[in-house]
């Protein structure tokens, strides 16, 4: 449906997702469900857009199943203004918008991003953090300063068929305790395929002594084909993606609480959960 007198306009969008068992990666594709098809779903429900390949519709970054998103971005062109839990009642309780800012028609949400931060969290028990023997993080923090800079990635990264640039720019890292967590903070304009997931496997590594810090080193050798598993997606978090003083997003707090009850909810689920399990492992019975 068309409406009269409203002109044309690009609309910037902050959404979140989790990478739940049913979705097949961000990024649209033959034969299986993805977040993406999600959010067109919506868009053509609530009459946003009508055709996909005519909309302009972008999504910034692809992620791979099981990564979740907090503060991933997507940008479409539309006749309508937007209304957040409009598109919200369209869409899984896992998927929702909460932010948004008006853009120019030519605005790229992808290369417009001035940086992406992602998020990786991997839980070990506090008494393994707590001790030196057995986790070196002095090593690991440095390690993760020695990311940082200009470099070639590509043995931080998994290559396919196509040729792909595989020098970035990596802004900040960083790695932190919390609780029974080891938290790392990757700060860059974009990241190779698995990059970050690559890169927390080998941290690891060396924080577990199972490579040297020179043995590190040597994965930004070009030359070198080095193969290894990455780390679990299911830690990975897309958590931000920055454009500067550009865009100002105005944030819905209609949508806000409705993602913050939903991350509520699940939290309390999984910490039942978790209880449940402590107490399943104990020889208490009788």
């Amino acid at each position: 449906m068309k409406l009269l007198g409203m002109e044309k306009t690009r609309y910037l969008f902050k959404f979140y997702y989790i990478g739940a068992e049913e979705y097949f990666g961000s990024q649209r594709q033959p034969n299986y469900l993805t977040i993406e098809d999600c959010l067109l779903t919506a868009l053509q429900e609530k009459n946003y857009i009508h055709e996909a390949n005519k909309s302009g519709f972008e999504v910034a970054s692809r992620t791979d199943k099981f990564v979740s998103a907090r503060g991933a971005t997507f940008s479409f062109i539309t006749e309508k203004i937007p209304i957040m839990m409009e598109i919200n009642s369209a869409l899984p309780k896992n998927i929702g918008v909460w932010a948004y800012s008006k853009v120019p028609t030519d605005f790229f949400s992808r290369y417009n991003a001035q940086f992406r931060h992602y998020k990786y969290i991997t839980p070990y028990p506090k008494a393994i953090l707590k001790d030196n023997s057995i986790v070196n993080f002095k090593a690991m923090k440095k390690v993760c300063k020695a990311l940082e800079g200009r470099h070639n990635f590509k043995n931080f990264s998994k290559q396919g068929k196509e040729k792909v640039k595989n020098i970035r720019d990596m802004i900040s890292t960083s790695i932190n305790i919390e609780g029974n967590f080891i938290i790392f903070d990757f700060k860059s304009r974009a990241f190779l395929r698995q990059q970050i997931r690559r890169m927390v496997a080998k941290i690891l590594e060396v924080g577990f002594n199972k490579i040297s810090y020179e043995e590190f080193i040597d994965l930004f050798d070009p030359s070198k084909d080095i193969s290894y598993q990455p780390a679990d997606p299911f830690g990975l978090i897309l958590w931000d993606i920055n454009y500067g003083n550009n865009v100002s997003f105005v944030i819905d707090n209609k949508s806000k609480e409705r993602r913050d009850k939903y991350f509520r909810e699940q939290e309390q689920k999984f910490a039942l959960k978790k209880k449940l399990f402590n107490f399943m492992q104990h020889n208490n019975i009788g």
